[in-house]
C-alpha cells in the first residue's frame, strides 16, 4: 500500500517493464497483467509505484494480447515495445533498446507480473547502483520460506555477487543457498544493452536470461551487488491461485495498517479493501464488509456486517447496514443512517437523515433529518432516461411508497404509507396517493365457508 509520496533517485532513470509472457497458466482471455489486485490491474500497481520515482521513460515490453494492455500503458504515461518471439527475459529486455536510444541515465528492469515492488525498494536499488564502488548491476534478492525453483544468488556478506544461476542449471550445493533472484535488475543505460547482446542461450531452456548480464559483467572484471526485499514484495503471479495468494497477502497488510491507524475490525479476515479505500479514525467495521474502488469513510462511522460499499463518500458519525449497499455516487452526510437492505446509487442522504429498512434511493437528494420509511423506492428510470427525486429537509416518507421521478417532496411534507407519488408535494403538506379502503362485514367468513364446501365436493 503506497502512500503516494514522491521519492528522489540519484539521477535520471528509465523503467523497463517486461510483460510479454503469454500467461497461459491463467487460463484467461484477458491479458495476465490486467487481472486485478484490490480492484486495480497488477500492471497499474507497478506503474503507479514507478511514477513515485518520476522515471524519465517507462517502456513496457508486450507480446501476445498487447492490444489489450496498450491503453493502460498509454494512460500511465508509458510507451510500448514489442517482443514478437518469446526467447526469454534477456531477449525481452533487449526489445526496449530502440525506445531508449540515446538515454544516458540508469535503467531498472522489472516485471509486470511481479506487481507489489515498492518505490522505496526501487529507489534503494538505484542508490546502490550509484554507490562509491559503482557495481555494474544491482540485483534484487529475497529469502523465501521455501526456495523452490527460484534462481540462486551466491554473494558474500557485503552483497557482492560471485555467481548467479538458474535453478535448473544449479548444483546441489548452489540450490542449498536460500538467497534467491527476483529477476529485477538495475544498471546503467550505457551498459544494459551492450551486456544483453553478449548473453547466450546455452542453458536448459535454450533462452536468453536477463540475470546472465551479471555473469557477463563479472567476466569483464566488473562486480555486481545484491540488495534484499521481503518475499511478499517480489511475489510473481502466473496462475489464478498465485493471484489469490497475492490478493490475500495485500489484504492482510491493509487490514493491519487500518487497525494501526485506529480502525476497529471485528473479524479482520472477512473485511476486504480496495487499493484506494480511505478510512478515518474510530471507524468500526463488523464482519463481511467489502469496499470497492472509490470509497472514503469519515471518522466515527459504524459499518455493520454484510455491507458492500463502492464509489461512495460517508461522512462523520454515519451508520451503515447491516446488509446495506452503497453504489457509486452515494453520499452519506454527517450522522445519517442507512439500515438493513437499503441501497443507494448516485444519491445524497442529508445530515441526520434516515433510511432504516428495505429502501432504494437512486438519483436522489434527501434533505437533513428526513425519514424514509421501509419499502420506499425512488422510481428513477423510465427505460430510457434517469430522473431526479428531491426530498426536502424534515420530510417523512411513509412505508411502501413509490416516488416516481422527476418529483420534489417539499420540506416537512408527509407522504402517507403506500402512496405512489407522481407530482410534486409542497412543503408541510400531506400527500396521499392510494385507493380508498372499504370493508364488507362478514364477507371473509362467508367466503371461507363456501370454499370449504367446494373443496369437500358438496
Amino acid at each position: 500500500m503506497s502512500d503516494g509520496t514522491a521519492l528522489e533517485t540519484p539521477r535520471a532513470f528509465a523503467a523497463v517493464i517486461l510483460a510479454a509472457g503469454k500467461g497461459t497458466r491463467m487460463k484467461s482471455a484477458r491479458h495476465k497483467v490486467l487481472h486485478d489486485i484490490a480492484g486495480k490491474p497488477m500492471l497499474a500497481h507497478l506503474m503507479d509505484e514507478m511514477k513515485r520515482l518520476a522515471p524519465a521513460e517507462t517502456v513496457v515490453v508486450l507480446g501476445d494480447g498487447r492490444e489489450q494492455v496498450e491503453p493502460l500503458v498509454g494512460g500511465h504515461g508509458g510507451t510500448v515495445a514489442v517482443q514478437g518471439e518469446q526467447l526469454g527475459t534477456g531477449h525481452a529486455a533487449l526489445m526496449a533498446k530502440e525506445k531508449l536510444q540515446g538515454f544516458e541515465g540508469d535503467i531498472l528492469v522489472c516485471f509486470g507480473d511481479v506487481p507489489m515492488v515498492r518505490a522505496e525498494t526501487a529507489a534503494a536499488m538505484l542508490e546502490r547502483l550509484n554507490a562509491g564502488d559503482a557495481p555494474a548491476t544491482v540485483v534484487l534478492g529475497f529469502r523465501p520460506p521455501d526456495a523452490l525453483a527460484y534462481g540462486r544468488i551466491i554473494a558474500d556478506d557485503a552483497g557482492t555477487i560471485a555467481k548467479m544461476v538458474e535453478h535448473k542449471d544449479a548444483s546441489a550445493e548452489e540450490r542449498a543457498v536460500d538467497l534467491c533472484n527476483s529477476g529485477l535488475i538495475a544498471t546503467r543505460g550505457a551498459d544494459l544493452f551492450a551486456l544483453l547482446e553478449k548473453v547466450g542461450n546455452d542453458n536448459a531452456q535454450g533462452e536468453y536470461y536477463l540475470p546472465d548480464i551479471v555473469m557477463v559483467a563479472l567476466g569483464e572484471g566488473r562486480a555486481s551487488a545484491v540488495i534484499e526485499a521481503e518475499p511478499w514484495e517480489v511475489d510473481g503471479i502466473n496462475s489464478r491461485a498465485e493471484l489469490a495468494a497475492v490478493e490475500r497477502r495485500w489484504q492482510d497488510r491493509r487490514r493491519a495498517e487500518a487497525m494501526a491507524e485506529g480502525v476497529t475490525l471485528v473479524d479482520p479476515a472477512t473485511v476486504w479493501f480496495s487499493h484506494d479505500t480511505i478510512i478515518g479514525s474510530d471507524v468500526a467495521i463488523e464482519p463481511h464488509v467489502r469496499f470497492g474502488p472509490g470509497v472514503e469513510i469519515g471518522n466515527d462511522v459504524m459499518i455493520h456486517a454484510f455491507s458492500h460499499i463502492e464509489g461512495a463518500t460517508v461522512h462523520e458519525g454515519a451508520t451503515i447496514g447491516p446488509f446495506a449497499r452503497l453504489r457509486p455516487g452515494a453520499v452519506m452526510e454527517k450522522g445519517s443512517k442507512v439500515g438493513n437492505f437499503v441501497e443507494m446509487k448516485k444519491a445524497v442522504l442529508g445530515e441526520g437523515a434516515k433510511a432504516n429498512h428495505l429502501t432504494y434511493l437512486g438519483d436522489a437528494t434527501v434533505g437533513a433529518n428526513a425519514n424514509i420509511g421501509a419499502g420506499t423506492i425512488t422510481c428513477n428510470y423510465d427505460g430510457f432516461f434517469k430522473y431526479q427525486t428531491v426530498i426536502g429537509a424534515g420530510a417523512f416518507i411513509g412505508s411502501n411508497s413509490a416516488l416516481v421521478a422527476p418529483v420534489v417532496i417539499g420540506q416537512g411534507a408527509i407522504v402517507g404509507a403506500g402512496s405512489v407519488v407522481t407530482s410534486d408535494v409542497e412543503a408541510d403538506a400531506l400527500a396521499l396517493a392510494r385507493g380508498d379502503q372499504s370493508a364488507k362485514p362478514g364477507w371473509a367468513k362467508r367466503f371461507r365457508e363456501a370454499m370449504t364446501k367446494k373443496k369437500a365436493g358438496k
